[in-house]
């Protein structure tokens, strides 16, 4: 049931059906619970509510009636319903879940809307709440004073989301049809300044400037005539903009870009082909298919659940937050001792949902699971996830659907099983075959609508041009279709042979065909035995050398290139010159899909296909051998790829690797079945680094893990044939040395992934184990880059002081060996390693020298790296325009290579210098776009930083009580990280926020835990910053003389490391120096500070400590 009170009170039951609820009194009481939203109420309290001072002879039997009647109500409308009205030693109460009162659903879409960046998106949830409103709140109970303040709340957050939903539609450009309305609304509210706002702003977009200027005029009247004020700051600076022309009033387009800086929404792929037959299936699974819903759609093989599926997600209209394809054929509940993390990693990798290195993490906290994560990735989402072919993992799904179910609300799952996930819930929609026309009945116009004819008559068409349906041939079409019993994969395989025999004779084979069948299939289903017949004789049809590259391709997973069909169906009598004409007959006949992805041509069989011709190729005793030609195939395009990776051509192995995962994954299972330990390290060393870049770690350390556990194949030599018949002495053999060098990278990339992780303990100590493992080795490359990636990940997880061994060691061996990348990126880190500590000059050179290096290779994610920090350099330096340039630049190359935590931290530093530049309508624009970023990635850092954003663009505009809203999570995350650099620097805001608020003895405490916190870090900057805050609150307490001298430390410290405050930041200090100005004058604020000056930041500190008053400035 469902209770409404945005309105007259309402109940409604399942069927939306409204449900009397007989009696004043009882309504009454009904409206006294639903006010408290869950919590009790004392007897005394509503008896009084509902009599007054008219009580009746007995008040408590009275209330009593009440109290059963209104349960003999609720119980009329849903069986058991009376169970909600509880009674306990505080009171009544109405125990309900919250989405079924309207006021609740109406707060929850406008609290969806306000976190949405698309106006398009925030205008819709915004008109959906608005619309739950039937009239005023509680309108049959408007003059009860128990009801007076949760109405007051309810309309005034009413007003607000309908300001919001007008301020969203204006960014959509729908401001001519926009000025009417607020007219209108401006009549019964004309001291509303938003509202007011809102008007000007229309009228302003619709070029009548005059127009919106009288509009001001008419409230400033209205103010003065009635309350006696003048109009507020925000409104008097919008006039002002509007006199001035500012254009950055003008929406430059009718909506915000919202699909740049963002990932991609969807990975679904387009159909081939048209759907056909399905289209009451179709429509009735879209209105079925609600966010919180989970549907089913159940049937055999071949029966077209996934494309019924893929049809389905492109019609679905209720995921603003995207619409996800996941292919499950691939996973294996075999191959990983975590079934369930295993599945939560391979949809976090579809949704570009990455793990994410944080800042200073603790050593000893435990790292999260992929569950875990991808729950919090989706968290407050309103997406649909399709997964596909979930019957051999259906206890792994049921239990992550579970989860995810319960902890995404808002959340859409559609999957596709051979049997029921078996959830509380769960929809369940059988897909029958399509339609047949009757039996016995003779050819008319309507079996033209029969989907089973519709379907074959397309497929034939597309392969016999001229092809159609007609009375002749509709008797044989018919039989053809009743004899494949409607199944969508039998028709077509039949179909595709229509060109070769002709429809008799296709009838005829057919007949045969299941004729000697029907004697050895009797144990498995109809449907099955109808299946395995088609593909079976598809199969006899065709000729040897296409049954060896058809029974070969099998072993791949997701799909091949040609290249990759060359090297494993060839050999054993097939030359590889024939491979690519084979594949062409293997297409006619539908037993191999073509697939065009990105101009890249791709081989792909249906899974159906794929399990029949994995039985055959093991039934011929070749499984083993194609599957090692495989796992040779891959091995060698992942060592290909990997140095790849750091070059200009980044981007484009990127994708290669993203779209061969499938195969990568199945190359390693191999390795590890058939216990390569040579080519399962090699295969692990080389896709190292590509996990790193797509941030995938679990994933890292499980296969890392895994291929050091592999134990070498006891049948295995380097001088002949191994186990399966193959030649080990080719281009997979591995000695002793190529072996231990393998082992020894593979052991240092567990050991920095694990700390990415956050899994462990001891890096240092780690990090010497696995440098350990290259002594007695002729590899001075391979070491340095060990070094370099242990110092890399140290330095991410706050282990900084361990790092500039490693790094020293690195840097030297680069520069002797002459590698370019590795120089570069050695320099790159010690770069930020030197901004840590407070050593600009030489940070500013390594980074310049870092840069150049990229740019001649042309690696994007080395590009990225460094130039964040040379923005962050420009930025201190005060050339915001060259940290503007760079930052554009990071943020172009970030996204190009899809690192969206990255993006996300551009977006935030773009904000910031938009901040600088005082333009606070473009900071705040740039801020929420990186958190919607951070927060769409489960990037917290990201998220953090953009928050920060917020909080000094409200700060500085004076509008504290959203700063104040905003900070809490920055500091109480800080904190929990340790993160000595970024907490002084949120406690400093904090602290200045604080001050400016009137409260000195508050923001003293929080800069004094400033000033410890900087201490810490080293950095005269941050150390600075601190100063300056308690230089603020000695000026708010009227103590010039010491706001001075504090000044002048903070500006010595400054200097000490050539890093000035540059004019865009210095508003703080202006303001503080200000106010001590006015206090004493100008001449005995210049005599402290450079009291301070003089005094230094050593003695200072010193003093400090000592608790020594002397630098007091009225000493």
């Amino acid at each position: 049931m469902r209770f409404g009170v945005l309105g007259p009170l309402a109940v409604w039951n399942a069927d939306g059906t409204e449900v009397a609820v007989p009696g004043r009194k009882v309504r009454a009481l009904l409206a006294n619970l639903l006010v408290l939203d869950g919590k009790p109420v004392s007897a005394d309290r509503l008896m009084e509510h509902l009599w007054g001072a008219d009580q009746p002879g007995n008040p408590a039997g009275a209330l009593q009636a009440k109290v059963s009647q209104l349960r003999r109500v609720l119980d009329e409308v849903e069986p058991g319903g009376r169970q909600l009205l509880t009674a306990g030693p505080s009171g009544y109460a109405l125990r309900l879940d919250q989405a079924t009162v309207d006021a609740n659903q109406f707060a929850e879409l406008v609290r969806d809307a306000r976190q949405q960046p698309d106006p398009g998106v925030r205008a819709k949830l915004l008109r959906e709440a608005l619309d739950l409103w039937r009239g005023a709140a509680y309108a049959d109970f408007a003059d009860e004073e128990f009801a007076r303040s949760t109405i007051d709340r309810l309309e005034e957050s009413r007003r607000a989301a309908w300001d919001d939903a007008v301020q969203a539609r204006l960014e959509l450009g729908q401001h001519a049809e926009l000025i009417g309305e607020l007219s209108d609304a401006l009549v019964h509210d004309p001291l509303r300044e938003r509202l007011r706002a809102l008007h000007m702003h229309a009228l302003y977009l619709a070029g009548r400037q005059a127009d919106a200027l009288h509009s001001f005029d008419q409230l400033r009247e209205h103010l003065a005539e009635e309350l006696g004020l003048d109009p507020g700051p925000e409104i008097s600076e919008l006039r002002q903009r509007i006199l001035r022309q500012d254009p950055t009033l003008r929406l430059a387009e009718p909506a915000h870009d919202t699909t740049r800086h963002t990932p991609p929404r969807t990975n679904l792929p387009l159909p081939a082909t048209e759907i056909i037959g399905r289209q009451a299936e179709l429509s009735s699974i879209v209105a079925t298919l609600h966010p919180g819903r989970l549907v089913t759609l159940l049937g055999p093989g071949g029966v077209g659940k996934t494309r019924l599926a893929l049809e389905v997600a492109h019609q679905y209209q209720e995921a603003p937050d995207g619409v996800w394809f996941l292919e499950l054929g691939a996973l294996s509940e075999h191959d990983c001792t975590d079934p369930v993390s295993a599945l939560a990693e391979h949809i976090a990798a579809a949704l570009n949902i990455r793990e994410h290195q944080t800042l200073a993490m603790s050593m000893s906290t435990e790292p999260r699971s992929a569950a875990e994560q991808l729950t919090d990735a989706l968290r407050d989402k309103r997406q649909l996830l399709v997964l596909d072919n979930c019957e051999h993992l259906v206890e792994s799904v049921a239990a992550l659907a579970d989860r995810l179910r319960r902890a995404v609300p808002e959340l859409s799952l559609l999957a596709t099983s051979r049997e029921p996930l078996g959830l509380h819930g769960e929809q369940l929609w059988p897909l029958a075959p399509l339609t047949l026309p009757a039996p016995d009945s003779g050819y008319t116009q309507s079996w033209s609508e029969s989907g089973a004819i519709q379907l074959f008559v397309a497929r034939a068409a597309a392969r016999a041009p001229g092809f159609r349906l007609s009375e002749d041939n509709a008797a044989t079409i018919a039989a053809i279709c009743r004899r494949l019993d409607g199944l969508p994969l039998a028709l077509e395989l039949a179909a595709a042979r229509v060109r070769a025999l002709g429809i008799e004779q296709l009838a005829a084979r057919l007949d045969d065909r299941f004729g000697i069948l029907t004697t050895g299939n009797r144990d498995a289903p109809e449907r099955q035995q109808t299946l395995r017949a088609v593909i079976d004789w598809s199969w006899e049809l065709l000729s040897d050398p296409e049954r060896t590259v058809l029974r070969r391709l099998a072993v791949h997973t997701d799909g091949c290139t040609l290249a990759a069909a060359e090297a494993i169906c060839a050999g054993d009598g097939i030359d590889e010159r024939d491979v690519l004409d084979i594949l062409a007959q293997l297409v006619d006949r539908s037993l191999v899909q073509v697939l065009d992805q990105e101009s890249r041509v791709r081989y792909r069989m249906l899974e159906t296909v794929t399990s029949y011709c994995l039985e055959r190729l093991a039934e011929t005793g070749e499984q083993q051998a194609a599957e090692l030609r495989h796992l040779r195939h891959y091995t060698a395009l992942a060592e290909t790829a990997e140095p790849r990776l750091r070059e200009s051509s980044q981007q484009q192995w990127l994708c290669v690797l993203d779209t061969e995962a499938g195969n990568l994954r199945a190359a390693l299972e191999t390795a590890n079945r058939l216990h390569r330990a040579d080519l399962a390290l090699r295969l692990a060393r080389a896709l190292a680094w590509y996990w790193f870049l797509r941030g995938r770690y679990r994933e890292t350390h499980r296969t890392l893990a895994r291929a050091l556990d592999v134990p070498d194949s006891p049948g295995l030599d380097s001088t002949g044939p191994d186990s399966t018949g193959l030649d080990s002495t080719g281009p997979d053999s591995t000695g002793d040395g190529q072996l231990s060098l393998s082992r020894a990278m593979v052991t240092a990339w567990l050991a920095g992934i694990d700390m990415l992780r956050n899994a462990g303990t001891d890096p240092l100590g780690r990090s010497t184990t696995a440098i350990a493992h290259f002594d007695g080795l002729d590899a001075p490359v391979e070491r340095a880059y060990a070094q370099w990636l242990l110092a890399f990940c140290m330095s991410q997880v706050g282990a900084r002081d361990t790092v500039d061994t490693l790094l020293t060691d690195a840097l030297d061996a680069m520069r002797a060996i002459g590698d370019q990348w590795g120089e570069a990126a050695a320099l790159a880190l010690r770069a930020w390693q030197s901004l840590s500590r407070g050593e600009l000059t030489a940070s500013r050179q390594d980074a310049e020298d870092s840069w150049t290096r990229f740019q001649e290779i042309g690696d994007r994610w080395g590009g990225v790296h460094v130039i964040q920090l040379l923005g962050v350099l420009a930025e201190i330096d005060g050339e915001y325009t060259r940290a503007d340039q760079l930052n554009q630049m990071g943020l172009r190359f970030a996204e190009e290579l899809g690192l969206w935590p990255m993006v996300a931290e551009s977006l935030g530093r773009l904000g910031r210098l938009a901040l600088l530049a005082k333009d606070f309508a473009r900071a705040d624009e740039l801020h929420d776009r990186a958190l919607h970023v951070a927060l769409d990635q489960s990037f917290k850092p990201g998220a953090v930083f953009a928050e920060m954003g917020l909080v000094m663009a409200a700060r500085r505009q004076g509008d504290f009580p959203k700063a104040e809203t905003h900070i809490q999570r920055p500091l109480d995350w800080h904190r929990n990280q340790g993160y000595e650099a970024g907490l002084a620097f949120v406690l400093a805001e904090h602290g200045f926020l604080t001050e400016q608020q009137g409260n000195p003895a508050l923001a003293r405490e929080i800069h004094q835990q400033g000033l410890e916190t900087a201490r810490l870090t080293g950095d005269p900057r941050s150390i600075a910053l601190a100063i300056e805050g308690l230089a603020g609150v000695a000026a708010l307490d009227g103590e010039a003389h010491q706001a001075a001298l504090l000044l002048g430390v903070a500006s010595a410290a400054r200097e000490s490391v050539r890093a000035p405050l540059p004019a865009a930041e210095r508003g703080d200090v202006d303001r503080i120096r200000a106010v001590a100005v006015e206090q004493h004058g100008e001449a005995e604020f210049a005599e402290h500070f450079e009291r301070g000056a003089t005094l230094g930041l050593a003695r200072y500190l010193a003093h400090h400590d000592a608790q020594d008053p002397a630098p007091r400035g009225e000493r």
